[in-house]
């Protein structure tokens, strides 16, 4: 069953809401906007409107979402909507606002994308991580995220706003335009990722080596780390062999590597990376965040 919000826990996701989509609008009026940087998502498509007609960006990505909140009441419940309904108007009407406001950052359209990028996504990033979204395009992504699992949130943000920016350069021949707004999609994205998933920092390792006990013993009394064993079977010699699972932080990496080589130099390993790890010796599985 799922736990209620503390009133606490309301007001800090709406602070988050209310300063991400500050940092949102921000990074779009004063670094991707100047430069003609589309953003992809339904303030891309808003973003085309203006340069066609010089209706404001803002309230044009509201009258935008109209339908598409309408198609997510049902599917996402009067919680989301309620955040991602604050995210949208905040995110929107601070856009307009920021267009009076007279400052020039920069008229380069790489610093624009690159710094636009980490500012949008930071702020895009708060909004997500409290479970809402600005609305446009990020419901739908919500909605594919909710399928398809295995894929990370950026990713289908990624997708989607990439159609934008296509838009974008056959209708203006600004290709430029849309090369740069790549790189700030790309950015934009990895920054998104660090604020909900957290830095990669743990490794997940499989060996595989005849001398399994010997290398279990080394990593609990020299790495201080736990191991378990898996059963496995050689498909060509049909041997029972264990393999050894274990997670470590990522500045043990080359110490396991060491440990492993003195004791059999002919072990098989794999590393790969590790989103989040939960348990003793790393986070708590009751953290937040």
């Amino acid at each position: 069953m799922q736990q209620r919000k503390t009133a606490r826990e309301w007001v800090m996701s709406y602070l988050k809401i209310l300063i991400g989509s500050a940092l949102y609008a921000a990074g779009f009026q004063f670094f991707l906007y100047p430069n003609a940087i589309v953003t992809g998502g339904v303030t891309g498509i808003a973003m085309i409107i203006n340069f066609f007609s010089g209706f404001p960006v803002g309230v044009m990505t509201l009258i935008i979402n109209v339908p598409l909140f309408i198609f997510s009441w049902k599917k996402f419940g009067l919680s989301f909507i309620l955040a991602s309904l604050a995210g949208t108007v905040l995110s929107s009407v601070l856009v307009d606002l920021f267009a009076l406001v007279p400052l020039e950052v920069t008229h380069e359209p790489l610093l624009g994308a690159i710094y636009g990028g980490i500012i949008k996504g930071f702020g895009l990033g708060l909004v997500y991580h409290t479970g809402a979204t600005t609305g446009g395009i990020d419901i739908v992504a919500k909605f594919l995220r909710r399928k398809y699992q295995h894929i990370n949130f950026s990713t289908f943000i990624l997708g989607l706003d990439a159609a934008v920016i296509v838009a974008f350069a056959v209708l203006f021949k600004r290709f430029d335009s849309a090369m740069y707004a790549i790189i700030c999609m790309y950015i934009a994205s990895k920054v998104i990722d660090l604020v909900l998933y957290g830095a990669v920092n743990s490794k997940v390792c499989y060996i595989i080596t005849d001398r399994s006990t010997e290398i279990k013993d080394a990593i609990v009394n020299d790495l201080h780390r736990g191991v378990t064993f898996l059963q496995g079977e050689g498909a060509w010699s049909g041997e029972a062999k264990h393999i050894i699972l274990c997670v470590i932080k990522q500045n043990q990496i080359v110490e396991l590597k060491h440990l492993v080589r003195a004791i059999d130099e002919r072990a098989f390993v794999i590393v790969s990376d590790s989103r989040e790890v939960f348990g003793n010796g790393f986070s708590y599985i009751g953290d937040e965040g």
